[in-house]
């Protein structure tokens, strides 16, 4: 036994494990000390999903809806005929991809009264709401940011900061009878190149990390 403890005590001696176990703090160290740096210069925001705009498609003119010329789920160019209700032939001015649409004929639609939506996918954005007192100060506009959605665990996209919004999503007065002051939120939207990314859909769930320098 005396021999054995004598022998792990000798290897501990040998240059070689001093180089290996000196090797090892230090890659440990720069790896901590690179972990802190990424952390300080990023802000991670977690509430988030991708967001483009509905335009909702209505004749100006009282009428029923005597034709149809797209399905829910159908991708549409601009100026494309959409439907007709009464004597009037529905047009999209932007282009984009059906989300609803009525299934049966002869409906009767008063004027403004929207016949087809479409989801204007090129102008999506990934919205994420941010507590004021976690790094919202840390984040301007035109900022390099990565996001990535639920959908496809294990994939980041490239965007950029687009607009930090001027005012809370709660622009009420909150009264308490705590002293503590109620933790305000704002919304942080990222454009992307829509084109680049053809899977991502409005509405899906995403993380947003900002990198501040």
């Amino acid at each position: 036994m005396e021999k054995e403890q004598t022998n792990n005590t000798n290897i501990f001696k040998k240059p070689w494990v001093y180089s290996l176990v000196s090797f090892i703090v230090i890659f440990g160290l720069l790896g901590v000390f690179l972990f802190w740096q990424t952390q300080k210069n990023t802000v991670f925001i977690e509430n988030s999903y991708l967001d483009a705009p509905i335009i909702n498609l209505a004749s100006s003119l009282p009428g029923s809806l005597n034709a149809l010329y797209v399905k829910e789920g159908d991708k549409v160019e601009a100026n494309s005929q959409i439907a007709l209700v009464g004597s009037q032939i529905i047009y999209t001015k932007e282009s984009g991809v059906v989300s609803s649409a009525p299934i049966v004929l002869g409906s009767y639609f008063m004027p403004g009264q929207t016949v087809v939506s479409i989801v204007n996918n090129k102008e999506m954005k990934v919205v994420g709401t941010i507590d004021e007192t976690k790094g919202l100060n840390k984040v301007k506009a035109g900022q390099r940011a990565t996001f990535s959605v639920d959908a496809f665990p294990g994939k980041t996209y490239e965007g950029i900061v687009d607009q930090i919004s001027p005012v809370s999503d709660d622009t009420g007065v909150v009264f308490s009878i705590s002293d503590k002051r109620p933790v305000k939120q704002f919304d942080v939207k990222v454009s992307f190149n829509v084109a680049d990314y053809p899977e991502l859909k409005s509405g899906m769930s995403a993380k947003i990390t900002v990198y501040t320098k």
